[in-house]
């Protein structure tokens, strides 16, 4: 990733009047004019000018506390900088950090007007931050100077996603061809790498390093038939990396410094994953069970949740979808669904796993998951909102200082016109957006 760095402009030293809520759009078509689009969001200061937001109740990880919050140069600061050009008047609303997707693969170069249309849902959803869990590489690169930019969303990518032969997501691949909407070689050293000894790995390791992956994804499908299901094709699509190998790779990976996260299906598989040592799993088991199997094979013993919080290792929920699917519904399957569901949250938050919050659903993002999430009201508002807004930014971009309000922080946040704390609907109620300093 590079810098995101822009220049002060003569701009910055006519505006002195106090800014009210009402009249904001002043300021922000003011800024956008300022803004430079090129390069990737590291978190370093954006130049910008320097702002006094008074008058708000600033969320503190715990609560919402009256206070004056100053911006300059994209930075939080509570110290009152050398001079302010704006004083912006928050009315009492509430501000918090804004929100991430922490597993979509939406976020790829289809056209101009597509990719306008996917960053304006996101900003005004108030989700900044994106994590791409696979993808074709050749898609990413249109986007250089469109992401990672005080005016859009910032987004990281692990291109290539490593599975066994005729493993998951090869099956999409191949479909995506036929559709025609991708060539052959978006397939085999694009979408995917398919291995199935160390060897393998060594070979193919340097060409996906190559494609600047911001982290690496693997797969992993019913490993704990990964003997039964490896040469038969009746399981094409629904199988993945052999778990011994796993372990090997993530080792390896570890030492050129990228962070793994993992695709699984059932329990077994969120097991192999702690083994292996990955740092992110993406997906709960269970979120597209098959009944067939019966719902036991999905849940997570208590042994692993306590695994998960002990190694601190993050689980992306991808529930939303199958929420949806059986809530309120009264059949024994939708209940043995439900029941799954339940189980495995109320473990992972009995140990104190840590969960992000992502949708995996292309044509939605992580507010849907997060309202469906909130519909099995096993959380607290409080707790849903530290997902969104702490650990799910953390997990996508583990280096910057994002996810809080504090001092040195990237003056990233949303303005609410209620408190999100006594109703969760309050964060669609978006009332201001500020990114790197800038009035979105």
């Amino acid at each position: 990733m590079v810098c995101c760095n822009g220049k002060r402009s003569n701009i910055r030293d006519k505006c002195y009047l106090p800014i009210r809520m009402g009249k904001i759009w002043l300021m922000a078509m003011i800024c956008l004019g300022m803004v430079s689009a090129s390069g990737q969001a590291t978190g370093k200061a954006h130049a910008g000018p320097a702002y006094a937001f008074v008058n708000g109740n600033w969320f503190d990880g715990t609560s919402f506390v009256k206070r004056v919050f100053y911006s300059e140069d994209g930075v939080l600061e509570s110290a009152r900088p050398g001079r302010i050009d704006s004083v912006i008047d928050l009315g009492g609303k509430y501000v918090v950090p804004p929100f991430g997707e922490a597993h979509n693969h939406n976020v790829e170069w289809y056209g101009e007007e597509r990719f306008v249309r996917l960053r304006d849902k996101y900003l005004k959803d108030g989700i900044y931050y994106v994590k791409n869990p696979a993808n074709v590489p050749r898609f990413v690169a249109p986007l250089k100077d469109k992401v990672n930019i005080p005016t859009s969303i910032d987004v990281v990518f692990s291109n290539g996603g490593i599975t066994a032969p005729g493993g998951h997501p090869v099956e999409m691949a191949r479909r995506n061809i036929e559709r025609k909407i991708w060539v052959d070689a978006d397939a085999e050293g694009g979408f995917y790498y398919a291995i199935e000894k160390p060897a393998d790995f060594d070979k193919m390791w340097p060409v996906l390093k190559e494609t600047n992956p911001d982290f690496i994804k693997t797969f992993l499908l019913y490993s704990e038939e990964y003997d039964k299901r490896a040469r038969d094709t009746a399981y094409f699509g629904w199988k993945g990396l052999d778990p011994l190998l796993l372990k090997i790779i993530v080792e390896k990976i570890h030492r050129d410094g990228y962070r793994v996260s993992t695709h699984v299906e059932t329990s077994i598989d969120f097991h192999n994953a702690l083994v292996a040592g990955v740092d992110e799993i993406n997906h709960m088991p269970g979120f597209r069970a098959n009944a067939g199997y019966g719902f036991e094979k999905y849940k997570i013993t208590e042994a692993d949740a306590q695994a998960a919080a002990k190694t601190k290792t993050v689980v992306v929920t991808t529930m939303g979808t199958a929420i949806n699917s059986v809530l309120g519904k009264t059949d024994s399957v939708s209940a043995g669904y439900m029941e799954m569901i339940v189980y495995n949250f109320n473990v992972l938050k009995k140990y104190g796993v840590t969960l992000a919050i992502g949708t995996d659903y292309y044509s939605q993002n992580s507010r849907y998951e997060i309202e469906n999430v909130s519909k099995l009201n096993l959380f607290s508002n409080l707790d849903l909102l530290k997902m969104w807004c702490e650990t799910t930014a953390l997990t996508i971009f583990p280096h910057r200082k994002i996810g809080y309000l504090k001092d040195g922080y990237e003056a990233n946040f949303l303005v609410l016109d209620g408190n999100p704390l006594e109703d969760l609907n309050n964060t669609a109620r978006i009332a201001m957006r500020v990114k790197s300093g800038v009035l979105l």
